[in-house]
């Protein structure tokens, strides 16, 4: 036997894939109710519209997940207070303007959080807006702590410095006291 004639040889054992019978075939078989034959002459503009499609809902939906995110950092952030305390003292103040500080610096950067996600399908008005009103509720979670700690300057005695002295309205006197 040559070198490689004995396999490239007629095989008895080989099987013909093609249908030439006059049978009725699979193809002649009616598809079963909700079943949709995918074909492979979808269009390229068909795919390509539901790619995108499919990278804006991803996209939405990450946008609502970093919209999402400062809640759970105001749950963290309450806790840590309440665990502070109510005196005024390092950490209780350091918690607290951690608390103002935070959300402000976000607040700042609403912009650069939502650009990965930009896209003219996908509508990030309403996952801003709920970023915003989130460390809204962060940066009032912090000025309510401030004022439990009474660092906020809210009742009267609080501006007494800027007062001017109060007019004397009445006038009292001692008589003279004769000598007994």
């Amino acid at each position: 036997m040559d070198k490689g004639k004995g396999v490239m040889g007629s095989r008895k054992w080989a099987v013909e894939f093609t249908d030439n019978s006059s049978t009725p075939s699979s193809r002649d078989i009616p598809d079963p109710p909700g079943f949709t034959r995918a074909t492979h002459d979808q269009d390229d503009s068909t795919l390509s519209r539901q790619k995108k499609d499919a990278e804006a809902n991803w996209k939405s939906q990450k946008a609502w997940e970093v919209a999402q995110a400062p809640f759970k950092n105001l749950l963290m952030m309450g806790f840590m207070m309440w665990m502070a305390g109510s005196t005024v003292h390092l950490f209780s103040i350091g918690i607290t303007f951690s608390a103002l500080w935070q959300p402000l610096s976000a607040l700042q950067g609403v912009g650069k959080v939502f650009e990965p996600y930009k896209d003219s399908k996908v509508d990030l008005n309403a996952p801003k807006l709920l970023f915003i009103a989130l460390n809204l509720g962060g940066m009032l979670l912090g000025v309510w702590k401030l004022n439990t700690l009474g660092l906020l300057p809210t009742h009267a005695s609080d501006w007494v410095s800027s007062l001017p002295p109060a007019h004397e309205v009445e006038y009292s006197g001692g008589g003279n006291k004769r000598p007994v």
